[in-house]
């Protein structure tokens, strides 16, 4: 997924970090928590056609395991913090690992499709939880200076998973089947469950957190533009990533040596990305809002178009990782600009509204592929694609006018 780190809640500082006592353990433990979160999200792209076979599923069927898990991620941001009100985010960080194991465990041994998507459910549940909690747990157990180290630590837990999960998925898939390939998450789930039992602090909350604040921000016309902006690329990132499998075997006829590559090439030139953009958006944050997804409109076509190749399908793929990847470093930027003093509120409206996109492009992409075939549906991404660059420019426009005003 795309890294996604939500902003902070209402928690109480009696057990925040200070110089005498960083929490660098938990911090790792809640990277190694991410990795294991957006691998298993993502396992699905690399599986696909196997996972269609077992369950007697169309390719399109199959591609709504991201989106189940992604639906119920955006329900989860929202209600959350709402939800739980004062319970020590400790105790739910613990509960929503253990859920991602049980979710392990149900897909990897589903007998039917029912089941399968049951524990994707599960997984999403988890997936929302855990990000509407992430950089305000980070905060909690390093000293203020040190915050942004932690989060990029974190970061780079989301980072690894998107460059290896794709590749790993399909070899280990080739190797040990699908459910394989899916139950190799569990015991690093409850490594990473272990490891925070030791390491993580008790995190009492001070307040409730109200969900006024996020309907406040819907009244803004900034925040409402860059919200679709941000919905628009993501579900054409996803329309056309969850599908990569099949394009790649269908269109491009690579072999599962040559498909592990090819998805090892998106996942490494997205770390990248991921690493490289930093450099661009403190200075030329509206023109990379604009160029990324531009690109990989322009890598859509390109891919419809030359699929066949297997030469200009990586290459096209290597441009692909890496503007997937880095656009949502932009837009978590742009937010924090845009809402300085309200950082929580639009942190949770982001990420809700980042895993509904993902939702739909799965959903709108498994359509149109069952019913117009690879070629139509890539070429749809790259419409909505498109359509995430004009916002972009927008989105800039206006900025630039309440700025200037």
């Amino acid at each position: 997924m795309a890294t996604l780190v939500a902003a902070p809640t209402a928690l109480c500082d009696a057990t925040q970090g200070d110089a005498r006592s960083p929490r660098w353990g938990a911090v790792y433990a809640m990277a190694l928590c991410s990795f294991v979160l957006v691998a298993s999200e993502f396992l699905p792209v690399s599986l696909l056609s196997p996972i269609a076979d077992t369950l007697r599923l169309t390719e399109g069927q199959a591609g709504q395991t991201i989106a189940i898990s992604g639906l119920f991620a955006v329900v989860t941001s929202l209600s959350f913090s709402v939800l739980l009100g004062r319970v020590d985010r400790r105790n739910v960080v613990l509960a929503l690992i253990a859920m991602l194991i049980v979710s392990g465990a149900m897909v990897a041994f589903a007998p039917s499709y029912l089941v399968f998507m049951t524990g994707r459910a599960l997984l999403g549940v988890a997936i929302g939880g855990f990000w509407s909690m992430s950089a305000a747990i980070a905060i909690r157990l390093v000293p203020e200076e040190s915050v942004g180290k932690a989060l990029a630590i974190i970061s780079g837990g989301t980072a690894l998973a998107t460059a290896l999960a794709a590749p790993l998925g399909s070899f280990l898939g080739s190797l040990i089947g699908w459910r394989g390939a899916f139950f190799c998450v569990v015991p690093v789930a409850i490594a990473a469950l272990v490891w925070q039992a030791a390491a993580l602090p008790k995190l009492p909350v001070a307040e409730r957190q109200s969900a006024r604040a996020m309907l406040g921000l819907l009244r803004s016309k900034a925040v409402l533009l860059g919200l679709f902006a941000i919905a628009m690329l993501f579900v054409g990132q996803f329309a056309l990533f969850t599908y990569l499998r099949p394009f790649l075997e269908q269109v491009t006829h690579v072999s599962v040596v040559m498909l592990s590559l090819m998805l090892l090439i998106v996942g490494t030139s997205g770390f990248v990305g991921t690493v490289v953009i930093g450099r661009f958006v403190v200075e030329r944050l509206f023109l990379t809002l604009w160029v990324l997804p531009a690109a990989m409109a322009v890598v859509a076509v390109g891919l419809a178009l030359f699929g066949g190749s297997t030469i200009a399908t990586a290459l096209l793929l290597a441009i692909w990782g890496f503007a997937g990847t880095a656009a949502p470093v932009g837009w978590w930027t742009w937010l924090a600009r845009t809402l300085p003093e309200d950082a929580e509120a639009g942190g949770g409206l982001m990420v809700a509204v980042v895993q509904l996109a993902i939702t739909l492009g799965a959903t709108v992409g498994g359509v149109v592929y069952d019913t117009a075939g690879a070629v139509p549906e890539f070429l749809s991404s790259a419409a909505l694609l498109g359509v995430a660059a004009i916002a972009a420019l927008v989105v800039a426009r206006h900025d630039r006018n309440a700025a200037a005003g």
